[in-house]
């Protein structure tokens, strides 16, 4: 399986168009959404091309191929308008690897899972990160809209047991093994 890994969209039109493009060009077979799709919420700047009724039409349409956490900026609202579901948090096993996901703003590598082995992607923090606490691996894609610290528009994915994370212009940012 490939897996297209993003966060943060924040309501961006431009942002979830440039996710249907990826998934459709590089042929992924998933989408992992880290939560806060829709809204921008009250710490950030509303995001240019904002338009959370466009980001919910073109991620809609890929409603079969969606796998999302909930954000902190997700809204019960979001259930009535999004065809798709959103859990909390989710897991996989991937090629034998336990991946959990999560938005980022309970659990993260200040504030670990209690596994003892596996990954935990996450987002929250607009900043693409990967730190191995004891051994679990947490791996952040940045944000597709609201980067932070200077960091740049990004997204990740995870193609033959590799997680790698790219600029919004295809640059390779960091990759990792994950087993």
């Amino acid at each position: 399986m490939r897996y297209l890994v993003v966060s943060d969209i924040h309501g961006s039109e431009d942002s979830a168009e440039k996710v249907k493009a990826l998934f459709e060009t590089k042929k992924y077979d998933k989408i992992i959404c880290l939560g806060d799709l829709l809204y921008h919420g009250p710490r950030n700047d509303i995001p240019k091309n904002y338009n959370p009724k466009k980001v919910i039409s073109i991620f809609n349409k890929l409603k079969d191929n969606i796998l999302m956490v909930q954000g902190n900026c997700e809204a019960y609202v979001d259930s009535m308008v999004l065809d798709f579901p959103y859990f909390e948090s989710s897991a996989l096993d991937y090629n034998g690897i336990m991946i959990y996901m999560t938005h980022g703003h309970f659990i993260n590598p200040e504030h670990p899972l209690n596994v003892s082995s596996g990954v935990v992607l996450y987002g929250h923090t607009h900043i693409y990160k990967k730190t191995l606490v004891d051994s679990v691996l947490y791996l952040n894609p940045g944000s597709m809209t609201l980067p932070k610290e200077g960091t740049s528009r990004s997204y990740g994915e995870i193609v033959d047991s590799t997680f790698r994370v790219f600029d919004l212009e295809d640059n390779l940012i960091f990759e990792v093994k994950l087993k």
